[in-house]
């Protein structure tokens, strides 16, 4: 009897719409060192003010889980940029997917390879898992690292069975303590080292012996590699490690550095879904992690991956971009700088966590109420029906509203109201299902809004409560087609 083989089975993407500069940010920064402008080439993908890792890694399993709707048996959210270290994060991120309250989460995190150590383990387990990573990395102004880093998020699915895209030919990992950057608790931004050591002692010398241990297990010569993925913004050090161990130097996959930029422990998933939406059935991926040793991954395609399309894909978000040179800009979204907002951003954000707790499946999953009596589907989902020709009580069945079609029905945009990135947009969203919703827009610019507009549903960052260190989250609306 042949097994079943092992691998991934769907996969999907995130990247931010905003990409900022990298020439703008020279210019920015030429009165400190001239010699910036070396780095002024492509742009980078960066966050909005109320996206973070969580966010991010909500919109990549979306993606996938559009073009494959699935219930797994647990989640694994890789990033080193958690926004709670003692919440589950991965938890609430079941919650904003709407999956069974059974699936069982994790958080993956203190390497920049959490994401492929993550996926190491998910194809050594039964069952299925759906394993996201997002990071959204700070770094201090004027460094490398702030022309390197970039945001983003990739989502992957893996299992066994005839819906297998990928299978999983072999892995191997090592360890070696090897600090070439680190970030204490409580600090913002990395603490790099210098470039050389890395290269030379690192990548060099660490990533080989990874490598050899993954082709050894899978019985796979180097140069069958058909495509050879390593994160990493260092010059030519996919080239250089392709060319000493032996690959073909097509092999090597663009780590999207100058369009995306380095999006921590998501870059190896972003790279492996970008070669994923674009690759043959039949072909063999290497897929490798790096920090604080190496994962290597050995992958091979199958016929059912020209089954498998995600809803947007990385192909798709790069294409849906807006370009942004306002450098100041970005570092109010990230908090290096700290903007007046005047009195009107001046008020107490204390979550009230009892009713947050009760209301959870329509707070974190936009769930609204359909009646049974006449079909009237509402947010919030009450008690007693708000159609005036009903008014039936309890007779409301959970609803789903995130992944419906919807419309702008009315909108404001306030240049008095506080948000992080005026004008302040909101108003009424009409679903195409019947519920109407107040709530707010994002990823707009002034002027954008129209009556009839489409818009999807995003999951993202409402508030933060500093006082209490608390961040809340809620559903906002963004034109269906990008800015």
């Amino acid at each position: 009897m042949t097994q079943s083989p092992t691998g991934i089975t769907g996969f999907g993407a995130y990247i931010p719409r905003l990409r900022l500069s990298r020439k703008a940010m020279a210019a920015a920064l030429d009165w400190l060192d001239p010699n910036l402008a070396a780095q002024g080439k492509g742009e980078r993908a960066v966050a909005n003010w109320d996206e973070d890792s969580l966010t991010m890694a909500v919109e990549a399993a979306r993606d996938l889980l559009a073009a494959r709707a699935l219930s797994p048996d647990r989640l694994v959210f890789a990033s080193t940029t958690l926004p709670f270290q003692d919440r589950s994060n991965a938890g609430l991120i079941i919650d904003a997917l709407g999956l069974d309250g059974g699936t069982r989460p994790a958080d993956a995190t203190g390497s920049l390879r959490a994401g492929t150590s993550a996926l190491l383990s998910a194809l050594e387990q039964t069952g299925t898992s759906l394993l996201t990573a997002a990071d959204r990395r700070l770094a201090r102004p004027g460094s490398v690292q702030d022309f390197t880093y970039g945001h983003g998020a990739a989502a992957v699915t893996v299992g066994s069975g005839p819906g297998v895209i990928a299978e999983f030919l072999g892995g191997h990992s090592i360890f070696r303590d090897l600090v070439d950057h680190y970030r204490a608790a409580g600090e913002a931004a990395d603490y790099v080292l210098e470039e050389r050591w890395a290269r030379d002692e690192g990548y060099l010398k660490i990533v080989p012996v990874a490598v050899k241990g993954a082709l050894s297990k899978a019985g796979i010569s180097a140069d069958q590699v058909d495509h050879f993925i390593l994160p990493g913004t260092m010059a030519k050090i996919q080239a250089t490690l392709a060319a000493k161990l032996g690959m073909r130097p097509d092999s090597v996959v663009d780590p999207l550095a100058g369009t995306v930029g380095d999006t921590g422990a998501a870059h190896a998933l972003l790279m492996l879904a970008d070669i994923l939406g674009r690759t043959q059935p039949g072909r063999v991926i290497l897929l490798v992690g790096y920090g604080q040793g190496a994962d290597a991954i050995l992958l091979r395609t199958t016929k059912a991956l020209a089954d498998f399309i995600p809803a947007t894909g990385v192909a798709g978000w790069l294409s849906r971009r807006q370009a942004e040179d306002r450098y100041l800009k970005h570092m109010s979204f990230s908090g290096m700088v700290d903007i007046h907002f005047g009195m009107r951003a001046e008020h107490d954000k204390r979550t009230a966590h009892t009713v947050a707790y009760r209301k959870r499946d329509m707070v974190n999953g936009l769930t609204g109420g359909r009646c049974g009596s006449c079909g009237c589907v509402q947010f919030p989902r009450t008690r007693a029906c708000v159609n005036p020709a009903c008014g039936a009580i309890d007779t409301q069945t959970p609803v789903r509203l995130a992944d419906e079609a919807a419309v702008v029905k009315t909108f404001t945009e306030d240049w008095l109201g506080f948000t992080p990135c005026p004008p302040l947009a909101y108003g009424n969203v009409q679903f195409a299902n019947g519920a109407n919703v107040m709530m707010e827009f994002t990823d707009i610019q002034a002027g954008q809004l129209s009556v009839g507009l489409p818009v999807r549903l995003v999951f993202r960052l409402k508030d933060d409560d500093e006082k209490r260190g608390f961040r809340r989250y809620f559903w906002k609306a963004t034109p269906q087609g990008g800015a």
